[in-house]
């Protein structure tokens, strides 16, 4: 049930956003950055839990929080990058498959015991990540095809522009 569409994952419809980030990641460029912009309190409560406990590579945060029309908006942040450096100038690094597999592991068993019904992400890892789609695009299928929900990939990005999810 994996379905790849064009539009603006920001504008989804599923219950669900997941999207790759480092341990120390600033939000400053990419998706992250159209996130931070959207929900300036995923990135505040991101980085109050980190400070009091590190994330590591190929766990993941989830974080809900409220949608300015009302509602509330569901995102999961996938720790599929490393960490270059330490401390505040600490820098992301590249994203590894071990990660992105561990991380796509731990988003599974989260969509099952949260009873997640639909769930957006882009070609996760590829961006700021530099992994290769055909390397990961059979990870998600692997770990999230069989979930029984609709999986909506985000393959081109254009802004404004809502998406043929299907839900």
């Amino acid at each position: 049930m994996i379905k790849e569409v064009t539009g603006d994952i920001l504008l989804s419809k599923a219950q669900l956003l997941a999207h790759g980030i480092s341990p120390q990641d600033p939000f400053d460029s990419g998706l992250a950055l159209a996130l931070r912009e959207r929900w300036p309190s995923l990135v505040k409560d991101f980085r109050h839990h980190t400070r009091s406990k590190s994330i590591e590579p190929g766990e993941i945060w989830p974080w809900v929080g409220v949608q300015a029309e009302g509602g509330t908006r569901r995102i999961v942040n996938l720790v599929t990058q490393g960490t270059i450096g330490q401390g505040p100038a600490a820098k992301p690094g590249k994203a590894s498959l071990e990660h992105v597999r561990h991380a796509l592991q731990s988003l599974a068993k989260y969509v099952k015991q949260e009873n997640i019904q639909s769930l957006a992400l882009p070609r996760l890892a590829t961006g700021v990540g530099g992994l290769e789609w055909s390397d990961v695009r059979p990870l998600i299928e692997q770990y999230l095809g069989d979930l029984g929900i609709p999986v909506v990939v985000y393959a081109t990005y254009r802004k404004g522009e809502q998406a043929d999810e299907g839900l």
